[in-house]
């Protein structure tokens, strides 16, 4: 069973920025795991806005989110990052990332964090 914590939201203007931290349970062997962040807005279906295959083979992002979000990791603080760039409005909701145990399918994930808040606003 692995636990994702995620941290780093809050309120912001448009243009600006925040980093967002994923923090897997102990134990977790890191870079064997998919790692996706999801976006939930009010009134709005669930999005995928970056994913992160196994050893960071392979990265992708949503079109919406495309050269303004850059997703990482530090294996050694077993925590993965969504670095949030020239935020506008459209980008609040609440951000949860996922994992999935086999290494390559964020879109169905095995694990879930709890989720932080982001908003854009002036």
């Amino acid at each position: 069973q692995m636990r994702l914590d995620e941290s780093g939201g809050g309120l912001v203007e448009p243009g600006g920025s925040l980093r967002l931290s994923c923090e897997a349970s102990s134990g977790s062997t890191l870079d064997l795991y998919a790692y996706g962040w999801f976006r939930q807005a009010p009134g709005k279906e669930r999005e995928l806005v970056a994913c992160s295959t196994q050893n960071n083979a392979y990265i992708s992002y949503g079109d919406s989110v495309k050269g303004r979000f850059t997703v990482s990791r530090d294996n050694a603080k077993h925590t993965v990052y969504l670095q949030m760039d020239n935020l506008k409005p459209e980008d609040s909701g609440v951000y949860h990332c996922a994992a999935d145990g086999a290494g390559w399918n964020c879109l169905s994930p095995d694990y879930w964090g709890h989720g932080t808040e982001v908003t854009v606003s002036s």
